[in-house]
């Protein structure tokens, strides 16, 4: 099997790159793994410490079969880092494996993306693998496809990033002229469309919105875990846009997902309205302002 690089994107939070880090040695793969740690400047002068000291921890990192950190003089943006870094990668290897510096994963991460994108590299409808799911009051399968990406621990080849959209606006009139912004949102369930027309406007800068809709626009496919192999930390209120309770939750699985060819390489639509009634429950009015109060508290 070939394992697959792991890029990892870091900005100015040690203690979380810390954090993702030891959870990431804990994994069986791990002393087979390359590591990319992809490390942005400073955007404000009084970032400047936590930078340093993020890169003075990753420089000392053991455990992996080899690591490489990539320091930018100046602040590149989450956006571009990732969009540049993961093309280097893809392009070299031919796969790659996506984290964040706020992500825990389970000690069967690796194991799981791994296995995922040996098996389906030959599937050419199956351009992505989601490690992350969230937390719903029913099972979902073991493994299922979705026409979704998910940027919370993933995975893709070469020819699945081919496909990768930087034009949001690109993006945005092929939704519409196709008439699939609802079934985009879920069946209106989230507003994804929403976050694609506010990147547009430069509300936001997320690269992953954009990649989403390429996948989906597409007709392409990602391979999910049935059970959460990553958790986000970074609603604590050090995060650029956190507060410390956010909306979606989930609980980090620590047993060992199996990856097993699916017999219908399509999408799974039950799993589908599962995952809809997951969003629309967790943006709905109630848990918002249930995690409104939790935060006020907190404060």
């Amino acid at each position: 099997m070939q394992i697959a690089p792991i890029a990892l994107f870091v900005y100015n939070r040690p203690q979380h790159v810390r954090y993702c880090i030891e959870s990431l040695q804990k994994n069986l793969l791990a002393e087979k793994s390359e590591l990319f740690i992809f490390s942005d400047g400073a955007k404000y002068p009084e970032q400047e410490k936590n930078v340093r000291s993020v890169r003075e921890y990753i420089r000392n990192i053991q455990g992996f079969k080899q690591l490489h950190i990539v320091e930018q003089p100046e602040n590149k943006g989450l956006a571009s880092n990732i969009i540049s870094g993961v093309t280097d990668l893809v392009g070299k290897y031919g796969r790659v494996i996506v984290l964040e510096d706020d992500l825990i994963v389970s000690p069967w991460f690796l194991t799981f993306m791994n296995e995922a994108l040996e098996t389906y590299k030959d599937e050419e409808n199956i351009v992505n693998v989601n490690g992350h799911l969230l937390k719903g009051k029913e099972p979902f399968p073991e493994t299922f496809l979705l026409s979704f990406a998910n940027s919370w621990g993933w995975g893709t080849w070469k020819r699945g990033w081919d496909l990768f959209e930087p034009d949001g606006e690109k993006l945005l009139r092929e939704l519409e002229a196709r008439n699939l912004t609802r079934k985009f949102d879920f069946d209106g369930a989230y507003h994804f469309t929403r976050m694609l027309s506010e990147q547009i406007v430069g509300k936001n800068s997320s690269w992953a919105i954009r990649w989403n809709a390429s996948v989906f626009l597409k007709g392409k496919l990602s391979l999910n875990s049935g059970r959460s192999l990553v958790t986000n930390i970074g609603f604590d209120g050090t995060g650029t846009h956190c507060d410390k309770y956010g909306l979606f939750a989930t609980d980090l699985y620590t047993g060992q997902v199996k990856v097993e060819k699916l017999s219908l390489l399509q999408e799974n639509k039950n799993a589908r309205e599962m995952l809809a009634r997951i969003y629309r429950f967790d943006n709905s009015y109630y848990n918002k302002i249930r995690v409104r109060i939790l935060n006020f508290l907190h404060r």
